[in-house]
């Protein structure tokens, strides 16, 4: 009988034993070891960029009127000088033919005081004899006599008034010339508007982005079409100050694209020379190479070349984030052993490494893979990362 009761507590005491070393194991699954932080090398650094069109345009209203062309939707190709938007213009057509019709008049008259002035020339009517008093024999005699005497006389300058006629009939010619220049003026003035009532591809593209509809009434200024050539693509990103003096136009950088994560060898195309007063960050472009997956707007990563470290930026593994919660959160490891769960700031993420823009410093120990049921207050084994004690209040 004594025999038969010791049997089942030596049983319980493996089983419990057994229990004991599985919840070490487990905890030592879920935890993993302690590693400690490093600083992020300025190499490491992954820069989030946006694709972007070699050249992008946003055609706006020249003129207020009702919209009633749009060439095509998101995504259709044109060439150069297609029209891709067109306002109502029934009015300016109409002050077109208005216009027309002074300038035909202008012209008339400019013809007319031409013709006035070339009569001037060769038959001065200073001197037409049809335009004195008498007839024959009389005439001859104002012609010859009548007037020279009195010229001597004071009583009238024949040359004078020679002199006088070509002026008033050149200055006639001048003004009919300035009222038909003036006429064509207007002509040319409705026609400039006219044609801004097209827009037009300014190079071959595509359109990006419609902003209105037949149809809608528009002012100046209103953005009509957002078009782009997208033979060339580029990518467009903000690199920190501390990093862009690395970069010179024309290195070659790894930019990994977000479709199928393809990686490829991007040039440096520009860099804008002030920074960004608030983020203090410079944009750059990248040129892509032809024929690279995806469009404008994806996500891109620009990795950037380097050796030095970055004061205040680390870099640790992705499993080292504490599964769930809103906010990324890691288990720090106190020189005691004790865990404290602490929020950060994630930066871009490379590979199964993340960088960590604010919250953890080079130096700092952390779990390498914490379960979501980690919580502050706890003791961690410094060699095995598991739970060496109750939680602590």
């Amino acid at each position: 009988m004594k025999k038969m009761t010791m049997i089942p507590s030596r049983l319980l005491l493996a089983a419990l034993t057994a229990a004991l070393f599985t919840f070490v194991g487990i905890a030592q699954a879920q935890f993993g070891r302690i590693i400690t932080v490093e600083a992020a090398s300025a190499g490491d650094q992954t820069i989030s960029g946006t694709v972007v069109p070699f050249r992008e345009v946003t055609l706006t209203a020249q003129i207020g009127g009702r919209v009633t062309l749009v060439a095509g939707a998101e995504g259709d190709f044109f060439d150069r000088d297609d029209v891709l938007v067109a306002i109502s213009d029934e009015r300016l057509s109409a002050q077109r033919q208005q216009a027309l019709a002074e300038l035909r008049s202008a012209e008339a008259s400019m013809r007319e005081a031409q013709m006035q002035f070339g009569r001037e020339v060769a038959s001065p009517q200073s001197r037409n004899i049809g335009q004195m008093p008498g007839m024959g024999i009389p005439s001859m005699f104002d012609q010859l006599i009548t007037r020279p005497m009195g010229s001597v006389a004071g009583l009238g300058d024949p040359a004078l008034d020679r002199q006088a006629d070509l002026y008033s009939r050149g200055v006639g010619v001048d003004q009919a010339a300035a009222r038909w220049q003036q006429g064509r003026s207007r002509l040319e003035e409705i026609d400039s508007a006219i044609r801004d009532t097209r827009s037009v591809a300014p190079f071959s593209g595509l359109i990006m982005r419609k902003h209105v509809e037949e149809g809608d009434t528009v002012q100046p200024g209103q953005p009509l079409v957002t078009f782009g050539h997208v033979e060339f693509l580029r990518v467009e990103a903000d690199i920190p100050a501390r990093l862009v003096g690395q970069l010179r136009v024309g290195d070659m950088i790894r930019v990994t694209l977000d479709v199928g994560k393809t990686q490829v060898d991007a040039r440096v195309a520009q860099i804008f020379p002030i920074a960004d007063p608030q983020r203090h960050t410079v944009t750059v472009k990248f040129d892509l190479p032809r024929g690279v997956p995806g469009g404008p707007g994806m996500y891109a990563d620009v990795h950037i070349p380097g050796s030095e470290t970055v004061a205040g930026v680390v870099r640790i593994p992705l499993s080292a984030i504490v599964p769930g919660g809103a906010l990324p959160r890691v288990v720090v490891i106190d020189g005691d052993g004790t865990s404290r769960i602490r929020m950060v700031r994630l930066g871009s993420v490379q590979g199964d490494m993340v960088t960590v823009l604010s919250g953890l410093e080079a130096g700092e120990r952390i779990l390498e893979s914490p379960d979501a049921n980690v919580r502050s207050g706890e003791r961690i084994d410094a060699g095995t990362g598991s739970r060496t004690g109750s939680r602590f209040r």
